[in-house]
Parts: structure tokens; C-alpha cells; sequence
């Protein structure tokens, strides 16, 4: 993992489409804003996690109804 210091208005370039950028800090909460092409996806990271865990959640009902026919052959 790479641990930077910026300050506000200093910025991260992540390759040559993605800047995060440091708009604001008050107290313990830092606020960024990202500048990224549009095909690319950005979400919070517990919103990832819950799509992750509904996309297995739906690929585990795709299986039980393929084995349900399956069975009925």
C-alpha cells in the first residue's frame, strides 16, 4: 500500500485518467473528489462489497435453478 500526505487542494494522479484530489478536511473526515474517465466505475468501498455479495447471491440462485431442471429431465 502506498500512505501519502496531501494537503488541501493537493491532488494524486492514478495513471494518466484518474486525479484524486483533496477538496476539504474538517476534523477527522477528509472529503475528495475524483476526476476519471466515464467508463470507468467508482463507488464507495462497503457499495462494491454489497454488489460483490449480491452478484454471488444471485450466481448461487442461477445454479439451485439449473440443478432444479437438472432434476426434472
Amino acid at each position: 500500500m502506498l500512505v501519502l500526505t496531501r494537503k488541501k487542494g493537493e491532488s494524486i494522479q492514478i495513471g494518466e485518467g484518474v486525479e484524486v484530489k483533496i477538496v476539504s478536511i474538517q476534523g477527522e473526515q477528509v472529503k475528495i473528489g475524483i476526476e476519471a474517465p466515464d467508463h470507468l466505475e467508482i463507488y464507495r468501498k462497503e457499495i462494491w462489497e454489497k454488489i460483490l455479495q449480491e452478484n454471488q447471491e444471485a450466481l448461487g440462485k442461477k445454479q439451485d435453478l439449473v440443478d432444479l431442471l437438472k432434476k426434472q429431465k
